[in-house]
């Protein structure tokens, strides 16, 4: 019993391993389907707002994306209630202070 044991303790650590990504606790989304590759680009995009608070053209500079993929990412989290618009063309996009928030460690 001790030795099956042992193995399940092994095999659960390393799929944690496996599935611990680092991604912004923002960019997961509760209407859409969250995929590797999105989840990826949501991150790179909030990580940009964390900073400042930038037009769409910034974005996708700072982060190499092409523009359309940061309007179609930026989009789905304002949908989300994630960030918002302000002003007039170009917009600036901020971050709204909902949803998920990063974990620090205090220790």
């Amino acid at each position: 019993m001790l030795k099956k044991t042992f193995l399940h303790k092994q095999h659960n650590l390393s799929l944690v391993g496996v599935i611990k990504e680092a991604y912004h606790p923002n960019a997961y989304l509760a209407n859409i389907r969250n995929i590797k590759r999105g989840l990826q680009t949501r991150t790179k995009v909030l990580n940009v707002l964390d900073k400042s608070s930038v037009d769409a053209k910034a974005i996708a500079k700072e982060t190499g994306m092409p523009y359309g993929v940061v309007m179609h990412h930026l989009r789905l989290l304002e949908a989300e209630g994630i960030i918002e618009r302000k002003g007039s063309k170009p917009h600036i996009w901020v971050s709204t202070g909902l949803g998920q928030k990063r974990l620090v460690n205090l220790g």
